[in-house]
């Protein structure tokens, strides 16, 4: 009797749904930043992890201060390490599909998720980028800390008025 109770609790386990299985955070308590699905071990709306500003100001922030082809002089930039972010919510590979408000969609490589690579900025200059602006979130790789950082494949991959990141296999 013992083994069949075994066997049944055993096979259950595979067939609980993802988000059963999945470790779980916060529920955003202000308005919606970012929304990360797809194969992510982490979450809290659904089968999504969904940030606010605050939940994303949480993790480990980092700064790059650099130029841009889109801006004036040297900006500094603060936000979460795409690598952090992703750690976060246990995802260990695939492609990252990242989406902006207005649908434009770029694919950036997991191996560009990397210690000293891209953050998701949520500051320009000590200050909130508004819609305007590039803002709310904008994908910014160290430009001027590498000279690979400065082609076309990385610009088309810093996408600007971010909401979406969707991990695929």
């Amino acid at each position: 009797m013992w083994n069949g109770l075994f066997v049944a609790a055993f096979i259950c386990s595979f067939a609980l749904p993802q988000e059963v299985q999945a470790e779980n955070l916060q529920i955003p308590g202000g308005e919606p930043v970012l929304t990360v699905s797809g194969e992510i071990g982490v979450i809290n709306v659904g089968d999504e992890a969904v940030f606010d500003l605050a939940m994303l100001q949480e993790l480990s922030s980092t700064e790059i201060t650099t130029t841009t082809i889109w801006t004036d002089g040297l900006q500094v930039f603060e936000g979460v390490l795409l690598h952090d972010l992703l750690g976060a919510l246990d995802v260990e590979m695939g492609t990252i599909r990242a989406t902006a408000i207005n649908d434009y969609a770029v694919e950036i490589p997991f191996e560009d998720a990397v210690e000293g690579g891209p953050i998701v900025a949520y500051l320009r200059n000590g200050a909130p980028m508004m819609v305007r602006d590039k803002g709310p979130l904008w994908i910014i790789y160290p430009y001027d800390s590498k000279p690979e950082y400065n082609s076309e494949e990385i610009y088309s991959r810093s996408i600007w008025q971010l909401d979406r990141i969707e991990i695929v296999h």
